[in-house]
């Protein structure tokens, strides 16, 4: 079925999955164009000089070069929000919309520092890139940097189904994907120190549309030995 989205990006980036878990929330149509960021190809720097994915190209506003573009998961979210504002991802009152914002700055830049860059990049990505994997700075982020985060995320998740209201919001999509990237590279939460954090990660990554990309996602990402 033709569609207007299409998504430039690779598997396995929690950005890229966070942008594709949203439109499926949303029940849109989209297609997904491979682009890897290391190096990124020409084309792709000129509508991104950030050279970052994902990038959105909405082809009902331009099919060249820039036009049409939206680099940056967020900004895309974002986007999508206003332009197919059913079902609603980003709460209407201005401290629950305050709130999401940070929860997806969280996500997306001290929960990808630790997951991303300090588990999955020395692990899964050494190895698909040929390399050893390097399992000490990897063990040491699941022991030592990460447990602080999910210490905090343990009080604010709580006793809900979801961090803002009754409905899943941007902040929990934000959130999930980047955890996983932790179960990629064989991270695991000890549901015994942070049960809720366990059981709420777990409920997303249920949902159909976490579930649905995952299992694509594990044809090129299989079951990885635990790290501790």
């Amino acid at each position: 079925m033709a569609t207007d989205l299409l998504l430039y990006g690779a598997k396995g980036s929690p950005f890229v999955r966070k942008v594709e878990v949203l439109l499926a929330e949303k029940g849109l149509a989209f297609e997904i164009e491979a682009v890897m960021p290391f190096p990124a190809p020409e084309w792709f720097v000129a509508i991104n000089p950030a050279k970052r994915i994902p990038v959105l190209r909405d082809r009902s506003v331009g099919t060249e070069g820039a036009a049409g573009t939206i680099p940056d998961s967020s900004a895309i979210c974002a986007y999508l929000e206003r332009k197919h504002p059913s079902p609603v991802l980003y709460p209407h009152d201005a401290y629950g919309y305050g709130r999401a914002i940070w929860y997806e700055e969280y996500a997306d830049s001290e929960l990808a520092q630790r997951i991303g860059l300090g588990i999955f990049r020395p692990t899964v990505l050494n190895r698909l890139f040929g390399r050893e994997p390097d399992l000490e700075t990897a063990r040491k982020t699941l022991t030592e940097a990460l447990p602080p985060q999910f210490d905090y995320l343990e009080g604010e998740v709580g006793e809900r189904d979801f961090l803002l209201g009754q409905a899943l919001s941007i902040a929990d999509i934000s959130i999930a994907s980047q955890f996983v990237n932790l179960e990629y590279a064989g991270g695991r939460i000890d549901a015994q120190r942070w049960p809720r954090l366990s059981a709420y990660i777990a409920k997303l990554h249920a949902r159909p549309s976490f579930a649905a990309c995952i299992a694509t996602e594990r044809k090129i990402f299989p079951p990885a030995e635990p790290l501790v």
